[in-house]
């Protein structure tokens, strides 16, 4: 529009940068506006207009000495709005170079638009990015599929009481996760085709039925995906510990050599203890090294829960954690509890006799 659609040689009308760059990219990455004039033959010149140039110089030629021809004005070439919102929204801006209001102007519709292709952590993501945005979405997003996420996502969770707000719960859920990309990765991980008749497939249906018809105190787990390589399983906090009350999620993914490899086991929800890395890793030496065919995702869950009210402090993933716990195990205690009723007990309604303020002041205390 700007250089009305030319593509060769511009009659002396203004050009773009979008159409003409690449016949005159030297030009337009002139940053002192002195680009190069060309000049144009006129109709004097021995040429019918039917015959073809044979060299460039026969099309123009370069402003040179006295010549008497016509020339083209010298214009800055200046970058059309699209293709300047497109550059602002893709590249990386400078902070004391930030567009104002380039993304605040898009209007809902579009904004609705992108929203439809975001997942359910996206979504929730981008309902904090700013407060229209939030507003939007809780516009969009109804009370059913935050439920529905939830139930996506930890299909183990089940509230003690009637939920009002489920947005609630899935902030609580989210943020209870020490690493939301292994929280993405259960759901989005590509697995191979397994062989019905396996011995993997084999043994873990026995497994699955078994722990659907006895399953442990305070223990449970399903598959997630129809091959069964991404399991959740849940752990209830054991009595008289200071995760007594809390409900721990942990992911397994089963290797497709299983049972001849291990499983891989991380919490997925925060918990203060030395033998659990802060990204949710389990220092168990019968999921590393000692692995053994005799060992099911039952037995593997029940060492967890043991390791749970009897930690070892020798070898510890969290070595700081490992030196509260033997040199001042009252304030191990202590901060045990606040991290599970921070991230392990979601739908716990507190006392009305509990100061909520000091509560609130010794668990940011405590993470940190």
């Amino acid at each position: 529009m700007v250089c009305l659609g030319y593509y060769g040689h511009n009659f002396g009308q203004p050009v773009c940068s979008t159409c003409h760059l690449f016949l005159f990219s030297s030009d337009i990455n002139f940053d002192d506006g002195e680009q190069q004039v060309y000049a144009e033959k006129d109709d004097s010149d021995a040429d019918s207009g039917n015959e073809e140039p044979g060299t460039a110089s026969e099309f123009y030629s370069r402003e040179a000495g006295d010549h008497q021809e016509r020339r083209t004005r010298s214009l800055r070439h200046k970058m059309d709005k699209l293709a300047e919102r497109l550059s602002a929204l893709t590249l990386p801006a400078k902070q004391d170079k930030v567009p104002e209001g380039l993304v605040d102007s898009m209007p809902p519709e579009v904004l609705l638009v992108v929203f439809k292709y975001l997942d359910d952590i996206s979504l929730w993501t981008a309902g904090r990015v700013c407060t229209r945005w939030r507003q939007i979405l809780d516009g969009e997003t109804t009370e059913s599929q935050w439920k529905e996420f939830c139930k996506l996502r930890w299909p183990l969770f089940y509230p003690q009481y009637r939920v009002k707000n489920w947005k609630t719960i899935y902030t609580k859920l989210l943020e209870s996760s020490p690493c939301k990309y292994c929280l993405e990765s259960m759901m989005l991980q590509s697995t191979p085709p397994i062989e019905e008749n396996s011995w993997r497939h084999r043994r873990l249906r026995s497994e699955l039925k078994t722990l659907k018809s006895d399953p442990p105190e305070g223990i449970k787990a399903t598959p997630l995906d129809r091959h069964c390589c991404h399991w959740q399983a849940s752990i209830t906090g054991p009595q008289g510990s200071p995760y007594e009350g809390g409900l721990f999620l942990l992911y397994l993914q089963i290797p497709q050599s299983y049972p001849m490899r291990p499983p891989k086991v991380r919490f997925i929800t925060k918990i203060f203890h030395p033998n659990i890395s802060r990204h949710g890793d389990v220092g168990l030496d019968s999921i590393h090294h000692n692995w053994s065919l005799a060992l099911t995702i039952s037995k593997v869950l029940i060492s967890i829960q043991s390791l749970l009210t009897d930690p070892y402090c020798y070898v510890c993933m969290e070595p700081t954690i490992g030196r509260v716990y033997q040199q001042n195990r009252k304030e191990f205690n202590r901060i045990a509890t606040l991290w599970t009723w921070k991230f392990a007990m979601h739908d716990f309604l507190m006392p009305m006799s509990i100061d909520l303020n000091l509560m609130r002041k010794q668990l940011d205390e405590a993470t940190n």
